[in-house]
């Protein structure tokens, strides 16, 4: 029997009626603001399941524009969302999916589009109580629970990549909790999911894209 924690039982501080359709939702879209590097575009939501059925009258609509907005779950702003989203010129599209039996049933596909042309993907489900599953990064199959803080390194699939991150964190003297390494073809490119305890800065992320066979690396702050 799975143990409950508190915040199964009073969901977290939150604007809206649902901890899965608000709450989650807006952390799943949190995430994916944080591919972009530059200023943001354009976003397309594509919605399946419960979402695609009650995102509108579930508030679910506004509050993944908010998290696009960079907004926390109990921001009043969320409630705004969509005329401060038209007040920095981004263009959102909502698009309602057939239901896909391999999703769980709170899931969205977000596409953003930065200025510079730029375009990454997420596929995020809210799994309830306000937790989500982070389930693919750029067509990447991969598994966060966006629980704790995370690095998520893009890199070509070869001997030492993985140690060589790695021993960053220990020179930084951040204790990685978890890590798993996902490939998207072997001996090609991979996904390295890190989570650890306590916070990284730039320095540390400095020195993970300076390594070799390094593509890109993001850090994904939720504490």
């Amino acid at each position: 029997m799975r143990e409950l924690s508190v915040f199964d039982i009073i969901g977290p501080i939150m604007i809206g009626p649902s901890s899965s359709h608000t709450a989650g939702a807006l952390k799943i879209a949190r995430i994916a603001r944080m591919l972009a590097k530059t200023r943001i575009v354009s976003v397309c939501f594509q919605l399946y399941g419960s979402f695609a059925k009650t995102y509108r009258g579930h508030g679910t609509d506004r509050a993944l524009v908010g998290g696009i907005l960079g907004f926390a779950t109990d921001d009043y702003r969320i409630r705004d969302s969509f005329e401060l989203a038209k007040k920095e010129d981004m263009e959102i599209i909502f698009e309602e999916m057939e239901e896909d039996v391999a999703a769980h049933p709170n899931t969205v596909d977000i596409t953003v589009t930065e200025e510079n042309g730029e375009i990454s993907s997420l596929r995020g489900s809210s799994v309830g109580g306000g937790e989500i599953e982070i389930t693919q990064i750029n067509g990447c199959d991969i598994r966060f629970s966006g629980k704790n803080n995370a690095v998520i390194v893009h890199q070509h699939d070869k001997p030492g990549v993985v140690a060589s991150i790695t021993k960053i964190f220990e020179v930084f003297n951040v204790n990685i909790s978890y890590m798993s390494v996902f490939c998207e073809e072997k001996g090609e490119t991979a996904f390295s999911v890190l989570e650890i305890d306590g916070d990284f800065n730039d320095f540390g992320m400095e020195a993970i894209c300076r390594q070799p066979n390094i593509i890109s690396a993001i850090y994904i702050k939720v504490k």
